[in-house]
């Protein structure tokens, strides 16, 4: 299939390069030269331009920062809407919140053209293994058609249709929203327990083992133990995240006093300077007011 991708940052380079592998003819472009060269290396075909990218392609991706973003390369005149062929399905990948991706969607429709949110999660690691979660929000006809190139981005087994246009979006900021507040939760937690005298390895260890186990815990081991905060996903993220979470909430009238805890810790870990480091990297802050290091390299 003719695939075209926009956005080849730390996830999408690995998304785009797993769809050349499976054999899909894919251009791509990015606003950094580089990163499309690095591409370019491994089969697919440079694009000069968002509209560029739009011209013959059945499929086409992005993978962006957040809402703004979305925006501005998928709407108005030098956006991929308007220059979609006519029965190509255009797929946002970016962490948005639903009201974008209505917005875009109906600006496709418009434009007799077809579009879906499938965010994804996984980290850095899942993009590059091929073994994302999606989540679509879509018609069923579109879901169904799209399938054979999600699943050359993600695990065939966990890409869902969770509902029309913008389900995806909502299903994202919920999963997200957990791992968020969680980093915070168990950097309280292991802090006190560090501080009353159990090690970080042992604390990892009986939890992992029990109720208190999740995925972003299982993390840590890597992470905040080992003093490694290189992103699988960054923090700046995690707060953007956070704070599309709570614009959602407020609009639907549901009280977040958990989450608006977890975001104003996120935003005080990112006045630090640490915005590209790992999500977990929140842990820093409860261990300088804790006065205890949670660290697993020697214990």
């Amino acid at each position: 299939m003719k695939v075209g991708f926009v956005g080849l940052g730390r996830m999408g380079a690995h998304m785009a390069r797993n769809l050349v592998q499976a054999g899909h003819d894919v251009k791509v472009y990015d606003v950094r030269p580089e990163a499309i060269e690095v591409l370019v290396e491994l089969g697919a075909t440079a694009a000069s331009s968002v509209v560029d990218v739009a011209g013959g392609s059945e499929f086409v991706f992005t993978s962006l920062p957040g809402p703004a973003e979305v925006t501005e390369t998928w709407q108005g005149d030098d956006g991929l809407l308007a220059h979609l062929e006519p029965g190509a399905v255009g797929i946002d990948l970016s962490t948005v919140g639903a009201d974008t991706s209505r917005a875009v969607e109906a600006e496709a429709r418009e434009h007799g053209r077809r579009y879906m949110d499938a965010p994804v999660s996984g980290g850095v690691g899942g993009a590059d293994a091929g073994t994302l979660s999606l989540m679509v929000g879509g018609s069923e006809e579109d879901f169904e058609e799209a399938f054979p190139v999600l699943s050359a981005i993600g695990d065939s087994e966990k890409i869902y249709r969770c509902g029309d246009i913008g389900a995806g979006s909502v299903t994202k900021l919920v999963n997200n929203l957990i791992g968020m507040t969680t980093n915070v939760v168990i950097a309280e937690a292991f802090s006190m327990g560090v501080k009353a005298g159990v090690s970080a390895n042992t604390l990892l260890d009986v939890v992992t083992a029990s109720s208190g186990n999740s995925a972003t815990l299982a993390q840590w081991k890597s992470s905040v133990l080992q003093r490694d905060f290189t992103p699988g996903f960054m923090l700046a993220l995690g707060h953007k995240d956070a704070r599309l979470a709570i614009e959602l909430a407020e609009q639907l009238d549901i009280p977040m006093p958990v989450t608006s805890v977890a975001r104003d810790r996120l935003a005080a870990a990112l006045s630090e300077g640490w915005g590209e480091d790992a999500v977990a990297v929140v842990a820093r802050l409860q261990e300088r007011e804790a006065d205890t290091l949670i660290d697993g390299r020697s214990s």
